[in-house]
């Protein structure tokens, strides 16, 4: 019966209109007061599916990692989490495992350091997919934030925050709306007093956020993530769309003149068109505050907090000073639409520190474009 009625409230979540958003959502407000500027710590609790070691994982981001992200004056970290190494606890979530006493030492760490958290639950793209078709997925997913905001419903509700899901790559947006709406009800249920992240769906970027109806709950924040302009950003990588790979020392600001040596990079005639495109843009600070705007009509419109928990750049073959002038130029645009940031990423390909002989070494140049200090 338990399980039929779980599946019954699926179904009407998934052809809920959200049209009943709380008019003015002052608490969530006052807690995205302490999400102004962040850092994602990456590759650490998420994205290395069968290397979560406790070795590792007290290795790879340590104490005084987290005492260097606060001493430059970040004032909050998402944490990023699988939720596959979850599973075994949630089973059975009055015995700890080792990725959890990790994950709660970690937490205490951060919070200790008076840094803010955001626990993001950061999935593979097959775990993703379960909530493509059907119910079970979703229940399976909803069972997992149960477990895991009752856990930490404890932790101090100003500081701690729950984010559904990353980048939910859900093609169906109006099922998207349904499923999380949903899954932040059993959240809500579990830690009435926490603050809750949503996103829109597919990759969370800007559109998918325009996009998005507020879910029918108070203290809610809205995410996206901003990466860019592409060619820019993610030029050299190797992970997504095949014409960023052959791209390297892309200008920013773009022109159509500047782009033009990257224009033949590209081998192919669409690749060519997409760069070009690009140039004639011309990507600089005004195009990028006009574009965050939107995220400011956005809340504006909803009554509600809006948020960036993703940006920066590729280090590997842009121009470090091109890199953190376009890290400047977010920077100042979020802060002149009232909008908290998190920058991808501490210490990875996008990192404002490169690690030497396990010590970490901060970018000068970046530091001071998000408007930090030196330690």
């Amino acid at each position: 019966m338990k399980k039929l009625l779980a599946v019954v409230w699926i179904l009407l979540s998934l052809g809920w209109s959200a049209s009943a958003q709380i008019a003015d959502d002052s608490l969530a407000f006052q807690r995205a007061q302490h999400l102004r500027h962040g850092i994602n710590t990456s590759m650490w609790f998420a994205q290395s599916p069968g290397n979560y070691s406790v070795e590792r994982l007290q290795s790879f981001t340590t104490t005084e990692d987290i005492a260097l992200i606060r001493k430059m004056g970040f004032d909050h970290v998402r944490l990023s989490i699988d939720p596959e190494p979850l599973l075994p606890w949630v089973r059975n979530p009055a015995v700890s495992t080792p990725f959890v006493t990790e994950l709660d030492r970690v937490v205490k760490t951060m919070l200790d350091q008076q840094l803010a958290v955001i626990i993001d639950i950061h999935p593979e793209s097959s775990y993703k997919a379960q909530l493509l078709h059907g119910t079970d997925g979703v229940e399976r997913f909803a069972r997992l934030w149960r477990a895991l905001a009752k856990h930490f419903a404890s932790a101090d509700s100003e500081l701690v925050f729950f984010e559904i899901m990353n980048e939910p790559e859900q093609d169906d947006a109006y099922r998207w709306q349904g499923v999380e709406s949903f899954v932040a009800r059993q959240i809500r249920e579990a830690a009435p007093e926490h603050t809750i992240i949503a996103a829109g769906a597919r990759w969370s970027g800007l559109g998918d956020l325009l996009a998005l109806e507020p879910i029918a709950l108070p203290n809610v924040i809205y995410t996206f993530h901003d990466y860019e302009p592409f060619p820019f950003t993610h030029q050299g990588a190797t992970w997504t769309s095949s014409q960023v790979l052959p791209l390297r020392s892309v200008p920013y600001p773009s022109t159509p003149d500047a782009v033009q040596p990257n224009v033949n990079q590209e081998p192919t005639l669409p690749g060519q068109f997409w760069v070009a495109q690009y140039g004639f843009d011309r990507w600089d600070a005004r195009r990028i505050d006009a574009t965050i705007a939107f995220a400011e009509k956005w809340s504006q419109a909803h009554h509600a907090p809006v948020y960036c928990g993703e940006f920066g750049v590729l280090r590997d073959y842009a121009d470090p000073a091109m890199r953190a002038q376009w890290i400047h130029d977010m920077r100042v645009a979020f802060e002149k639409h009232g909008i908290g940031w998190a920058m991808w990423d501490y210490q990875e390909n996008f990192g404002v520190v490169a690690k030497k002989d396990g010590k970490a070494v901060p970018d000068p140049a970046i530091v001071k474009a998000l408007g930090l200090k030196m330690p």
